[in-house]
């Protein structure tokens, strides 16, 4: 099965397949962070943003349901961001010494990275790591369980309003936090830009049979933007923690170089990321959801209805879909 919705079938069946599929992927994930936790749990985190883009995407069609599993998945990924964190931290020291190969020739990074991977295996060795992991399976597990009571318009014309509505609202978002990045350039703002532009291109995943205009293109850069926004999320991480009072990354000599290089880094990322996001996100939001939500009308009447393609629900499961064997196993 695919993270896209079908306009043959009713909304509120394929919003509950690809929800429970994220989150059977989610908990896959999960097992696999007891022995791999560097891996897994950033896994678990982009399955858990999937999830929480699905619910953004139609919230407007069950506004209590989607507030209170946003909610929960929001929290199941704030108990893993410490242990992802420590790994994250490490990725930035490579890609800083990547990209500037020549000032960073003499290991200047080395001893501020060998800190960070002693601060990692303790954090990934220790009993908080397990407790994180249990409290996040359990949670994603009646979270499963609660799938069943989502109940969205399948009619066509509601349920096209409710997709364009939600993904106007992305693109709002998107737009203004691109409005104060230019303008303040905090570090605030350019994080609410990479949630926007990762939520918008999830949006257009999931959309992909509905959206107006051809999207490969668009996601492309949807995507790239995302990237360098969180390689300049991770440089503003990294800045914290040399400029944190307890200097977790050691004395200033071990820290100079690496001050440098995040300057750089940070000036360079902010002009790139400004400039594609101005591309993506400048036209009006309510131009771009308007087409959308003329044409997810179009298609969602043509489309025909099964009569049993939602339900009855089953184990917050929809009838008639087979479920990964993830899901059934969590289920089970």
């Amino acid at each position: 099965m695919s993270f896209r919705i079908d306009p043959r079938l009713p909304l509120t069946g394929e919003v509950r397949r690809i929800l429970a599929e994220e989150i059977g992927k989610a908990l896959a994930h999960l097992d696999a962070a007891r022995s791999r936790p560097e891996h897994g749990l950033h896994k678990c985190r982009k399955r858990l943003k999937s999830a929480r883009a699905l619910l953004r995407l139609v919230r407007s069609g069950d506004e209590t349901f989607c507030e209170t599993e946003n909610q929960c998945y929001r929290n199941v990924a704030g108990l893993l961001a410490g242990p992802r964190q420590a790994t994250a931290v490490i990725e930035t020291i490579d890609r800083l010494a990547a990209s500037f190969p020549k000032e960073s020739a003499d290991d200047g990074l080395a001893a501020v990275r060998d800190r960070l991977i002693a601060r990692q295996h303790e954090l990934h060795e220790g009993a908080g790591l397990d407790a994180a992991i249990a409290a996040a399976t359990a949670a994603c597990e009646e979270g499963l369980h609660r799938i069943d009571t989502l109940a969205l318009p399948d009619q066509p014309e509601q349920a096209a309003d409710v997709l364009a509505e939600g993904a106007r609202i992305t693109l709002r978002r998107a737009r203004k936090a691109l409005d104060k990045a230019g303008s303040r350039g905090a570090a605030n703002d350019f994080h609410d830009l990479r949630k926007a532009a990762k939520t918008h291109g999830m949006h257009l995943s999931l959309l992909g049979r509905l959206w107006p205009t051809p999207i490969k293109t668009r996601r492309k850069a949807v995507d790239e933007l995302g990237e360098r926004l969180g390689d300049l999320h991770d440089v503003f991480v990294m800045r914290d923690l040399l400029e944190a009072d307890d200097r977790p990354l050691g004395p200033p000599e071990d820290t100079k170089l690496l001050g440098k290089l995040l300057k750089r880094s940070e000036k360079q990322l902010k002009k790139s990321c400004l400039a594609e996001a101005a591309e993506l996100f400048g036209d009006s939001p309510k131009r771009s959801t308007r087409k959308l939500a003329r044409k997810a009308r179009d298609d969602l009447a043509a489309a025909p209805l099964p009569e049993d393609a939602a339900g009855p629900p089953v184990d917050g499961r929809v009838a008639g879909v087979q479920p990964p064997a993830y899901v059934n196993r969590h289920m089970a």
